[in-house]
């Protein structure tokens, strides 16, 4: 096959970009995903009889060739499942078979080593009565069809891929704005730790940090001494790294902000963001000039838990996903979330956020109900330091006292540097407590100038809900959602035979 048939408009009145031959379709794949995948298996559902592109699921290919027929069948299943929930059964589905040449290989013998793999995906999906329009092996820059017999269309030898940015596809991505991140394992790569272990050291702190703070946080009332330990902690390292100058090089800027977080300091945060509590409060630090310094220091502290902490990266590793869905990088996050996911499969803010990622909400949706829980806090600690600081004192500023003492650890805001407000926040200052050491009209008169910056979030009065964001759990399904190809819809036209494993390929029309 050297052209496919179809090239009239999709379905919907959004614009497209058809794809026409087998190496056009692998240049599509990196603006579907986001990003270049390796190591990988992806699936895409074909929708409507002009062969429009749907959901996808994105899975690494296991190295045990006899895992191929369960893994094949799940991925298959999930796209299948999600797909019809969205827009209906899938007209077919496009199988892409990532994998570049190990030492004494080349492209061909990665194909024929691949190939037992894409028979599973076409018998997986012929069994939910789903043809395989295509199976494309994509290895060492070039292309091989497993549907295709024809030499003419698709030789031994594979088709040479036409260099990066230089399609038709590549065109009408970067005239909507789209671009390509890099591949998966480079965006995986910031996020886990060195595959040396990295520093001894970071073991040894999380050691000290565990026997130090894991007591305390069974306490309740050294619990909330521990989360205002962590999230002052916390404002310090976003500020430093956010004065920190601006680095190019991606893994350049990861080392200078490892070098500029103490091993102390990001052992705390990760022990005390274990608290479930404390890591919602974290999750605030979401948007604005917050959110950049925060998705940095999300990835520093994972790169930090490694050997017998890596389930301790299941939280900095989701907030780094929800800050980046909050800051419009899906791809980003739903690889975050990913990693989340592995490093504790049962992580229910982990599971929630990347079921809500997948399905298309919008993040905004979640940040008003971080919002509002900041605000009820904030309405809290005015209520109770009205309460404890006597009439005769202002509301959140007054005179201190035993009372105010015997509740600083709940009520204490510990607002952020002045840097942040500098770079353009305008957080209101409602609710904003006493600083600490602050007293009486004094403390009001003499506060400094960034006193009415926005302050850090402050733990409710009166017990530990200990709940993230509540619901069912979401079953696990990976990159069934709009993605990064929401803004350029591509539409493939199939192959005019019948499909091995499934009904024809023209069978609705």
């Amino acid at each position: 096959m050297s052209e496919h048939t179809n090239t009239t408009p999709t379905d919907s009145d959004e614009p497209g970009v058809t794809v026409r031959t087998h190496t056009e379709l692998a240049d599509a794949l990196p603006y579907l995903l986001g990003f270049q995948p390796d190591e990988s298996l992806v699936l895409v559902a074909v929708h409507g009889s002009r062969g429009r592109f749907g959901g996808r699921v994105t899975v690494g290919i296991p190295t045990d060739p006899a895992d191929w027929a369960v893994v094949a069948d799940a991925v298959t299943d999930a796209l299948v499942t999600g797909s019809t929930r969205r827009q209906g059964l899938p007209e077919g589905i496009v199988a892409f078979l990532c994998r570049e040449p190990g030492p004494g290989e080349n492209g061909t013998t990665v194909m024929e080593y691949l190939r037992p793999l894409a028979q599973h995906v076409r018998l997986a999906a012929g069994a939910r009565d789903v043809p395989v329009v295509d199976a494309l092996c994509l290895c060492d820059h070039r292309c091989w069809s497993y549907c295709c017999p024809d030499p003419a269309c698709c030789p031994p030898e594979g088709n040479a891929q036409k260099p990066p940015g230089t399609s038709a596809v590549a065109a009408a991505a970067a005239y909507a704005g789209m671009t390509v991140r890099g591949s998966l394992r480079a965006m995986q790569r910031r996020l886990l730790p060195p595959d040396d272990g990295g520093d001894p050291r970071w073991t040894t702190a999380l050691d000290t940090a565990c026997a130090n703070l894991l007591p305390r946080l069974v306490d309740e009332r050294e619990a909330a001494e521990v989360a205002d330990l962590t999230l002052t902690t916390t404002a310090d390292l976003l500020t430093r790294l956010h004065r920190l100058p601006q680095v190019r090089d991606l893994k350049a800027a990861d080392a200078c902000d490892d070098r500029a977080i103490g091993i102390e300091e990001a052992a705390t945060v990760i022990v005390g963001l274990q608290d479930r509590e404390t890591r919602d409060r974290a999750a605030e630090w979401m948007e604005g000039p917050l959110a950049p310094p925060a998705l940095r220091l999300w990835r520093a502290l994972a790169r930090r838990c490694t050997g017998a902490y890596d389930e301790y990266a299941a939280a900095p590793l989701a907030l780094a996903g929800w800050v980046a869905w909050s800051s419009g990088d899906r791809t980003e996050a739903r690889v975050a979330l990913a990693l989340a996911l592995r490093a504790d499969p049962d992580y229910l803010f982990a599971l929630l956020l990347h079921h809500a990622c997948d399905e298309g909400l919008a993040a905004e949706s979640i940040r008003r109900v971080l919002r509002r829980a900041g605000k009820d806090r904030g309405r809290e600690v005015v209520a109770g330091g009205a309460g404890t600081a006597g009439e005769a004192d202002a509301p959140g500023w007054g005179g201190g006292g035993e009372a105010e003492g015997a509740s600083s650890s709940r009520r204490r805001r510990v607002p952020l540097p002045s840097a942040l407000r500098a770079a353009g926040w305008r957080g209101g200052t409602a609710g904003l407590a006493r600083p600490s050491g602050a007293g009486g009209p004094a403390g009001r008169a003499g506060r400094p100038a960034g006193a009415g910056r926005p302050p850090l979030p402050v733990r409710p009065r009166g017990g530990r809900p200990g709940a993230g964001p509540g619901g069912s759990r979401a079953p696990y399904g990976a990159g069934l959602g709009p993605g990064p190809s929401g803004q350029l819809p591509l539409r493939s036209s199939r192959h005019g035979r019948r499909s091995q494993g499934g009904r024809g390929a023209n069978g609705r029309g």
